[in-house]
């Protein structure tokens, strides 16, 4: 297929898919749960404001969010989903009122006839829409009332101090007295209220509630709706189709390749290293750093699950509660991920057109600095924010937004967003004028810089909401970054740099890298952009996202299923001349970012991803399995290759002694295989059963999660999580070693 064909294909791509997005946004912004001015009971008393439920937001954004349960299904699986527990205690003591006063006893022990007809009167009195489109206030009963105040107690003691909560407290990972002030409480209270409300009030004209029915709760009628099961078989379809129709392609044109002949000596063997490729190095010591602090937090983050406010007898919580250890757990991967993804680009630019521009060098390191400041001054906001040591204006700019992935506050955000731009100008000024000679690199070095501007461009989503913007519009936006931003651009991105390392190598022909970047960009984008709706299911969304994000979503694993296409080209490639040896640990680890997009991107990403099983699956344990083995399998393994392969060109005149990072590469592919296998995936397979069978409630449920079985399950985890941590700390060594002398041979 030609280029010009192949441009065509993807501004289409682009132009199709974003018009659909950005469309569908609008309807989010339209049909989003409404916010009621006022919560008032039939006699006219105000329960809440709409002033109480957006601070109640911002409180619950403060303690920490979505490092602490969730809400809607995102967030931590640590403690419960708090709008499923809302939403069963409050039927719970619905049933038991009425239970009571009918037949003076508790609703349990009523015969099978009397529940049945407690929960229809249940489910005519909590799904019917009260909201009034004219006074804009929501009207509920005494009972919902009594209800509410009852959970408010409840929640109050939980994350305040109150004594007979202490087990759950630490079941849940939750410090006494998370939240300090009853004020704060009880406008978090309104928020959970809230939350819960959108998920079992149906839509105007319409038998679905605002989740489209989620979470499942039998007690209040949330069941799967004729859509979900629809569009999970459409999904199955396009999926069969789509691998079929890639199949086809690969058999017709992967011969072209085979003629290109590989030179007998390295051609970049003398090249000279600009001052601004020099200094890239610190960011890959920073890098390395910031890996093994990130899995620090993640040994310390999974011990919560087991020793829920301590680590090994230390009351480690008081200090370092779980909401900080998970957020800086996720925050720190994001940034060692990026910043290797940065340098690497630094460290091509100049190389590309073999030219430095004037100050480059002084961009490069002034850049770092800014990184360096962005890293230590948010993770320190953060923990300053969910201590509540900050105001809730304050927590937003400087705190902890607590919003999964985009956890660092507005300030933070919008300096992260500079040096982004501060990057792609560096890029930009390095590469432009290999692109203005007009080789046969051109259409790879547009398409290079297309990526770097994407990188910049695209994580100002991330600036589209305030302090107190609707949570529907507010996830819409995050996922904007977190999908298309961490998932899409940077996978273009990264799809890039690879081709043009191996170019320069002269192990492929610069058409054929172009064409296959191209290729390959359209293919991954045509699912990923619309593929970001599956995301958005039951966030108080319209039910034309659940038909988009399932079909795209089942495209976005089409590619994945064929990498083994590419593993074997990349082992191919690191056995084809000798001196392509040298590079062999950075093309393995770019051969197992092949493997965990098969299984991590592609396996276990569709395991979740049809409706119906997300419908009972989200916020259990089966989303760490694709988290973990997505970002660190894939992204995470792919910042390593992309640092050795800098790190290997940085000198390329010793031997490495191979022995550590051989070490590095089998103990953390083999620790994250077992930390899934044995652990994260059992247990949320268990609670899917459990899901299905009683709610989600249940299945995120104390009560179920610390059951001796599910107990020892989580222990296994220490298994893989330790060999994980030795390998990482082999790679440690290693990368520093090249520097001391201990990683090269004399």
């Amino acid at each position: 297929m030609n280029s010009k064909k192949l441009w065509i294909g993807f501004i289409l791509v682009m132009v199709i898919s974003f018009g659909i997005l950005g469309y569908y946004g609008r309807e989010i912004y339209r049909e989003a749960p409404p916010i009621p001015e006022k919560v008032v009971t039939e006699d006219g008393t105000v329960v809440f404001t709409a002033a109480d439920i957006k601070d109640g937001q911002n409180v619950w954004q403060s303690m920490g969010g979505q490092e602490v349960g969730t809400v809607w299904g995102h967030g931590a699986y640590k403690a419960p989903d708090w709008t499923a527990d809302w939403l069963h205690r409050e039927a719970v003591f619905i049933l038991n009122k009425w239970s009571l006063d009918d037949f003076s006893k508790r609703y349990d022990d009523l015969p099978d006839e009397n529940q049945a007809q407690l929960q229809k009167r249940l489910q005519n009195e909590l799904r019917k829409n009260t909201y009034d489109t004219q006074s804009k206030n929501t009207t509920i009963s005494a009972v919902r009332a009594e209800a509410i105040q009852s959970n408010s107690a409840h929640y109050g003691g939980l994350f305040m101090n109150d004594p007979e909560l202490a087990h759950l407290r630490e079941a849940y990972s939750i410090p006494a007295n998370t939240i300090k002030d009853p004020e704060r409480m009880r406008k978090m209270n309104a928020f959970f209220f809230w939350a819960s409300w959108a998920t079992v009030t149906e839509r105007p004209g319409m038998e679905i509630t605002f989740t489209n029915n989620w979470p499942p709760e039998k007690l209040v009628g949330n069941e799967p709706t004729g859509a979900l099961l629809l569009w999970t078989g459409f999904s199955v379809i396009i999926l069969l189709f789509g691998i079929g129709l890639l199949g086809w392609y690969y058999a017709t044109n992967r011969e072209e390749e085979e003629d290109h002949v590989v030179p007998k000596v390295n051609p970049l063997s003398g090249t000279q290293l600009t001052p601004s490729m020099k200094a890239t190095l610190k960011y890959f010591w920073v890098v390395t750093a910031l890996i093994l602090v990130q899995i620090l937090m993640g040994v310390i983050t999974a011990h919560y699950g087991v020793e829920g406010l301590g680590f090994y007898g230390l009351p480690l919580a008081d200090v370092l509660p779980y909401s900080i250890s998970r957020t800086w757990h996720i925050q720190l991967a994001i940034f060692w991920i990026a910043t290797s993804w940065l340098a690497t680009g630094l460290f091509i630019a100049p190389a590309i057109s073999g030219k430095e521009p004037k100050f480059q060098r002084f961009g490069v390191n002034f850049l770092f600095i800014a990184l360096l400041i962005i890293v230590v001054g948010s993770l320190a906001g953060q923990w300053m924010g969910v201590m509540q040591k900050l105001g809730l204006v304050e927590n937003f700019w400087f705190g902890h937004q607590g919003y999964e992935y985009v956890d660092l506050g507005r300030f933070w955000q919008i300096f992260l967003f500079i040096g982004l731009v501060l990057w792609l100008l560096l890029m930009g000024r390095a590469i432009w004028p290999a692109i203005k000679a007009k080789n046969e690199n051109r259409h790879l070095l547009t398409m290079f810089l297309i990526a770097s501007v994407a990188i910049a461009a695209f994580y100002a989503a991330g600036l589209m909401w305030g302090r107190q913007t609707h949570l529907a519009i507010a996830e819409y936006w995050r996922w904007w970054v977190v999908h298309l931003w961490v998932e899409g651009f940077f996978e273009v991105f990264a799809t890039v740099a690879i081709a043009f390392l191996f170019v320069r190598m002269q192990l492929i022909q610069a058409k054929i890298a172009t064409s296959s970047v191209l290729f390959s960009t359209i293919i991954f984008l045509s699912g990923g952009i619309l593929g970001t709706f599956h995301h958005l299911y039951f966030t108080g969304t319209p039910t034309a996202v659940l038909a988009l994000g399932a079909t795209f979503s089942a495209l976005e694993v089409v590619p994945l299923v064929l990498m083994g296409f590419e593993a074997y080209h990349n082992i191919r490639m690191s056995r084809a001349k000798e001196w392509v040896s040298a590079y062999k640990w950075p093309i393995y680890f770019f051969v197992s970012v092949a493997f965990w997009n098969f299984l991590g991107a592609g396996i276990f990403g569709f395991l979740i991803n049809p409706p119906i099983a997300l419908y009972y699956m989200q916020g259990l344990n089966t989303t760490p399995v694709h988290g973990h083995t997505a970002l660190f399998g894939v992204y995470g393994m792919l910042g390593i290759g992309l640092m050795l392969f800098v790190l290997r060109d940085m000198d390329l005149n010793v031997t490495w002694k191979e022995k550590n990072i051989r070490l590095s590469f089998w103990m953390l592919n083999i620790g994250l295989l077992l930390m899934v296998v044995l652990s994260v995936l059992p247990v949320g397979l268990a609670q899917t059963v459990a899901s299905v069978k009683h709610g989600l409630w249940y299945a995120r449920s104390a009560e179920f999660l610390e059951t001796p079985t599910l107990e020892t399950v989580r222990w296994l985890r220490v298994i893989g999580d330790t060999i994980f941590a030795v390998g990482a700390l082999y790679l440690g060594w290693f990368v520093f070693g090249l520097k001391t002398g201990w990683s090269v041979k004399k």
